[in-house]
C-alpha cells in the first residue's frame, strides 16, 4: 500500500512539472495566461492524464521488471515491455475520455464512439513515451550502478580479507602473552629468556619474509614450526608434546606459506593446555600431504577466533590446486592434511593464468557489447527524431516532438555514462579511485 501512495505522489509530481512545461511553452509561444476556471479546469484534465498514464505504465514496468528482474534491460524483454506500456496507456487515454465524456459531461456511449478521433490520442501517447523512457532509462541507469557497487564492495571485501589475513596470521594475543612471557623470564631466568627472544625474532623474521610467497618448500615450513613449537613449550613449559619427523621424504616439495603455523596456533587456542591435561601435537608425512594431529580436548568457554585461518589455507590451496584441504574430527584427535605439490603445481598455476585471462577476455567481451547497445541506440535516437519533428511539423502545431526528444536524449545520456564509466557529479571513474583510496588507507593505517 506504501508503494500505491508512493507512485501516486511520483504521478503527481510528474504530472505537475508536464503541465508547467506546457504552460512555459504556451507563454513562450507569445500566448497571454489567463487564470480561470477554464485553466483550472485544463490543469486538472492534464493532471488525470498524467497520474492514470503513469500508473498504468509503473504497473505494467512493475511487473516486468519483478518477472525479468535484470532480463528486463535486454532487447528482447525491452521491447515487449515498452510496446505493454503503449497499449496500457491507449486503454489508460480511451477510459479517460470516456470517464470526461460519459460521467462528467453525459454523453451518451454511441455520441462518444462516433465523435472519437485517433488525433486525440497523439499528445498522451506520446507524453506516455517519454514516462516510458525516463523509467527505463533511470532503473537501467540505477540498476548498473547498483551492480556495479556490489562489484566494487566484493572487491573491497576480498581486499579487506586478504589484509586481516596477513595481519591476522601471527595472532596480535600470541604477541602480546609471548612479550608476557619474555618479561617474566628476564628476572626469572635471563638466559631462558635470551634463548626466547632468538625465538620470536626468528619466527617473526620468517613471517616477514614468507608471507607474500605462493610457497615455501616443506624443509622451510617444518624448521620455522620447530622454531614456532619452542615459543609455545616455553610459554606452556611442559604441558605440549610435539613430535615432527627428523627427516622429510620430499624435502623439497611445496607448501603454502605460514600454514602450519596457523594450524598450530589454532590447536592451542582451541584445546585445553595444562600440566595434568599435556596437549599431544604431531606432524606426520604421508605420500601427497603433510598431516597435522592434536589430541582433542576443547576448551568450555572457547575463545573468539578471526575465522581466517582455516579459510585462508583453503583459499590459496584451492589456486593452486584442485587437491582439498581435508579436516577429520575422530573421538580423539582433531586431522587436518596439507596438500604437498609437486609436478601438479605449474599445470595449475596456468590454469589460474588461464583462468584470469578467460575472465578479462569476458570483462572486454561486455563492455563491447555495451558499447554495441550505446552505438545502436543512439544510431536509433539520431533517426527517430528527425522523423517525429518531421511528424510533429506535418501534423501539429503543438511542438510535442520535443518531449521524446528530451526523455530519450536523457535516457542516452544516461546510457552513454554508464558505458563510458562517468559520473556527472563526481567524474569519470570515481567509484575505483575512492576504493583504493581506501585500500591504501587501511595499507596506512593496520
Amino acid at each position: 500500500m506504501n508503494l500505491i501512495f508512493k507512485e501516486f505522489a511520483n504521478a503527481c509530481i510528474v504530472g505537475v512539472s508536464i503541465y508547467v512545461v506546457f504552460l512555459l511553452i504556451h507563454v513562450l509561444g507569445g500566448n497571454t495566461l489567463i487564470f480561470n476556471s477554464d485553466l483550472a479546469e485544463d490543469f486538472a484534465t492534464s493532471m488525470l492524464y498524467s497520474i492514470v498514464l503513469y500508473m498504468f505504465n509503473m504497473g505494467v514496468f512493475r511487473y516486468y521488471h519483478q518477472t525479468y528482474k535484470a532480463e528486463l534491460f535486454t532487447f528482447k524483454r525491452t521491447i515487449p515491455a515498452i510496446l505493454s506500456g503503449m497499449l496500457a496507456s491507449v486503454l489508460g487515454v480511451f477510459l479517460i475520455r470516456l470517464f470526461i465524456k460519459c460521467f462528467l459531461r453525459g454523453n451518451s456511449l454511441v455520441e462518444f464512439f462516433e465523435t472519437e478521433d485517433y488525433h486525440d490520442y497523439w499528445v498522451p501517447l506520446f507524453v506516455a513515451m517519454v514516462v516510458n523512457t525516463i523509467f527505463y532509462s533511470f532503473y537501467y541507469y540505477r540498476q548498473q550502478k547498483e551492480y556495479q557497487l556490489k562489484e566494487q564492495k566484493i572487491i573491497a571485501g576480498t581486499a579487506s580479507a586478504q589484509f586481516d589475513a596477513l595481519k591476522n596470521q601471527l595472532d596480535p594475543h600470541f604477541l602480546f602473552n609471548s612479550l608476557n612471557v619474555l618479561t617474566s623470564l628476564i628476572d626469572e631466568n635471563p638466559d631462558q629468556a635470551q634463548k626466547f627472544t632468538t625465538s620470536l625474532s626468528k619466527v617473526y623474521r620468517y613471517v616477514l619474509e614468507q608471507k607474500n610467497k605462493e610457497l615455501v618448500t616443506l624443509e622451510e615450513e617444518l624448521a620455522f614450526a620447530k622454531t614456532y613449537m619452542t615459543l609455545l613449550k616455553m610459554r606452556y613449559e611442559d604441558s605440549i608434546i610435539f613430535t615432527m619427523p627428523d627427516q622429510l621424504v620430499n624435502p623439497e616439495a611445496k607448501m603454502v606459506p605460514l600454514a602450519l603455523q596457523l594450524v598450530l596456533e589454532n590447536a592451542v587456542k582451541h584445546n585445553v593446555v595444562s600440566s595434568n591435561r599435556r596437549l599431544a601435537i604431531r606432524i606426520d608425512e604421508e605420500p601427497g600431504y603433510l598431516v597435522v594431529r592434536n589430541t582433542l580436548q576443547p576448551k568450555k568457554v572457547m575463545e573468539k577466533g578471526s575465522g581466517v585461518g582455516l579459510f585462508n589455507i583453503r583459499q590459496r590451496y584451492a589456486l593452486l590446486t584442485s587437491r582439498r584441504v581435508f579436516v577429520e574430527k575422530t573421538e580423539n584427535e582433531f586431522i587436518i592434511k596439507l596438500p604437498t605439490l609437486t609436478r601438479q603445481l605449474k599445470t595449475n598455476l596456468m590454469k589460474t593464468e588461464n583462468y584470469l585471462l578467460e575472465k578479462k577476455y569476458d570483462r572486454a567481451k561486455e563492455h563491447v557489447a555495451k558499447l554495441k547497445g550505446f552505438y545502436i541506440n543512439l544510431t536509433l535516437y539520431c533517426l527517430a527524431i528527425p522523423a517525429m519533428v518531421i511528424l510533429n511539423i506535418w501534423s501539429s502545431d503543438f511542438p510535442w516532438a520535443i518531449f521524446p526528444a528530451l526523455g530519450w536524449g536523457l535516457g542516452v545520456f544516461f546510457h552513454g555514462a554508464e558505458v563510458f564509466e562517468w559520473n556527472p557529479i563526481l567524474g569519470k571513474g570515481w567509484e575505483q579511485r575512492k576504493i583504493q583510496e581506501l585500500i591504501e588507507k587501511d595499507k596506512r593505517n593496520p
